[in-house]
């Protein structure tokens, strides 16, 4: 789960041990005890699990399978018409089921085979260097829980929606996962927290909100955009940018509104020439340096 989730629903622990999502005032669940009482279980079974473990398995309702269909249904229509290729190829290699919500050692299972992925239970927001930091080593953070039930198109947080149908998808094509583990190898090799933020926030600009130009038009291939209902018919109309490295690196972006501004990746070379690369050879040094030569042009 990428680090602007601690905005929407920190997680904490009472002193008695009981753990507690904290939901603000505009989230959907808020004044739903239920669903409340639902997060904070599913929350509480991420923190109790330790490697070497079995992944923790949640029971879900028939309620919440509900909401993985029909949304699972409704993007499945809209990628077909405005994913990238490589996403859309990720996804036939996947072949994540339509009609309940996986486990996420069910999603490790045909990850693994494919690109050496598997999943990590998160309770909440994970620190961003062991967030990103463990990509290196094909692992990837997500949290458990499903948006609620009054509004099945639209969540205000990352939830098993888009950690799967948004990052699992990718994660199963080849081109996309060297990126995700690149992305992994930076977060470890730089020091600074200026440096990991940077890193982070060209993370978000591509595999969280990228889009590519092929043959028949601009697509989407970020795990944001693919797994937001909204946002996938409204990327389009955006200010689409060139692919720019310090901007990316620097820009500020709102995380409660659709993203405004998107960065055209081009082709998938483009992107691995330009990203990859950056993510495979940057240091503290590096990044800096891109920051000081843009200021002084």
């Amino acid at each position: 789960m990428f680090e602007e989730g601690q905005y929407f629903a920190p997680v904490n622990t009472d002193a008695d041990g009981t753990v507690v999502v904290e939901l603000g005032e505009t989230h959907p669940g808020f004044a739903d005890a239920e669903y409340r009482e639902r997060r904070n279980a599913i929350a509480a079974l991420a923190l109790d699990w330790r490697p070497g473990l079995p992944m923790p398995t949640v029971d879900y309702t028939d309620a919440e399978h509900e909401i993985w269909r029909l949304v699972s249904a409704e993007l499945a229509v809209k990628h077909q018409a405005l994913a990238a290729h490589d996403y859309l190829d990720g996804a036939e290699r996947l072949k994540l089921p339509a009609d309940h919500i996986p486990q996420l050692h069910e999603v490790s299972e045909l990850l693994e085979p494919l690109t050496g992925f598997s999943y990590l239970p998160a309770a909440g927001l994970v620190p961003l260097r062991d967030f990103y930091g463990v990509l290196a080593d094909g692992k990837f953070h997500a949290t458990q829980y499903i948006r609620h039930h009054s509004v099945p198109l639209y969540t205000p947080e990352p939830d098993v929606i888009h950690e799967v149908i948004g990052h699992a998808n990718a994660l199963a094509a080849p081109r996309f996962a060297a990126l995700y583990r690149a992305a992994g190898d930076a977060a470890r090799r730089v020091h600074s927290e200026d440096a990991l933020e940077f890193v982070s926030r060209v993370f978000w600009f591509t595999l969280e909100f990228g889009v590519i130009s092929e043959p028949d038009g601009l697509k989407a291939y970020g795990a944001g955009i693919l797994s937001s209902y909204g946002e996938i018919d409204e990327f389009r109309d955006m200010t689409i940018l060139p692919l720019d490295l310090v901007t990316m690196g620097t820009i500020d972006y709102d995380i409660t509104h659709y993203q405004d501004k998107l960065f055209d990746a081009g082709s998938m070379d483009r992107l691995e020439d330009v990203v990859g690369e950056f993510w495979e050879t940057c240091d503290d040094d590096m990044i800096e340096r891109l920051k000081a030569d843009a200021k002084a042009a």
